[in-house]
């Protein structure tokens, strides 16, 4: 017996070690960094290893930027954008993963309102010119028509509070998909956030939708998730996968599903459930 017990006090030290870190009364990295390999190689072996021809990514990489131009590319650009994918391609649903959270000017329409304020107020050749071509430069309104009625969902993000304690926002945030109160009683954790960076007001409201896209990074670096559900006020906001998926299946209900069983202290959010027209 004493021959062994070394041997079984290191077994019993480990296994409590293990234990402790997985009660959360501390962090082990060595435990994450083991639990990262065993999901990446699980993924790996598990994967169809094959293309999905229903999604398609329009990534913007040098290619893009020397036939395009520099990125931003002007909201009229990608107002015609819009009508190449659903006209041309017809495409059922499209994303995006970036913010409109500025004006476009790019236009000259400013400058040239200027002039008519100012240097060529008198001239009424300028002015039913500018009056003319004024729906034409308004870039922001021109791509707010095109992804108007269309399947097209903005991507926006949640911050946290500076160094001074202050909270940035900017944009307009989409409805929540549950309003404060809807997890009362239940110990579930959720991202927490208290500002947000998101679309032009008149962008927001012609999208069919938008959603987050505020990753998870593990401890080696590496993105492996996007949580479905992120609080900010109290309200709960989906994340951009998940809008995109609603969107495509006609802004389906959202119903959560929770833990079964009288586990004390739990009461987790196992999944949610995407409620169609056919159950």
């Amino acid at each position: 017996m004493k021959k062994h017990a070394p041997r079984i006090g290191l077994g019993l030290l480990l296994t409590l070690l293990f234990v402790g870190g997985a009660a959360k009364f501390y962090s082990i990295p060595l435990s994450h960094e083991l639990e990262a390999i065993a999901y990446d190689s699980r993924l790996r072996l598990t994967m169809p290893n094959t293309k999905d021809k229903r999604i398609v990514i329009l990534d913007i990489d040098e290619k893009s930027l020397k036939e395009e131009g520099r990125w931003p590319w002007s909201r009229d650009k990608l107002a015609r954008l819009m009508d190449q994918l659903f006209d041309h391609y017809h495409v059922a649903v499209a994303g995006f993963d970036v913010v409109f959270a500025e004006r476009d000017e790019s236009s000259g329409l400013e400058t040239l309102e200027r002039l008519g304020h100012n240097q060529m107020r008198n001239i009424p050749q300028f002015q039913a010119a500018l009056k003319q071509l004024k729906p034409q430069l308004e870039y922001d309104q021109l791509f707010a028509n095109k992804i108007r009625g269309r399947k097209v969902v903005l991507g926006y993000y949640f911050n946290t509070s500076d160094q001074h304690g202050k909270s940035r926002i900017s944009g307009a945030l989409p409805p929540p998909v549950f309003e404060p109160g809807a997890f009362k009683g239940r110990a579930i954790t959720f991202t927490q956030w208290s500002g947000y960076g998101s679309n032009l007001p008149e962008l927001q409201q012609a999208a069919a939708s938008s959603g987050h896209f505020n990753p998870l990074v593990d401890s080696d670096g590496v993105v492996r998730r996007i949580p479905m559900l992120a609080e900010y006020n109290g309200a709960y906001y989906e994340s951009l996968s998940l809008a995109i998926v609603r969107t495509l299946l006609g802004s389906t209900e959202l119903v959560p599903g929770f833990a079964r069983g009288k586990r004390a202290g739990y009461a987790g959010l196992e999944w949610l459930d995407l409620k169609t027209s056919q159950g």
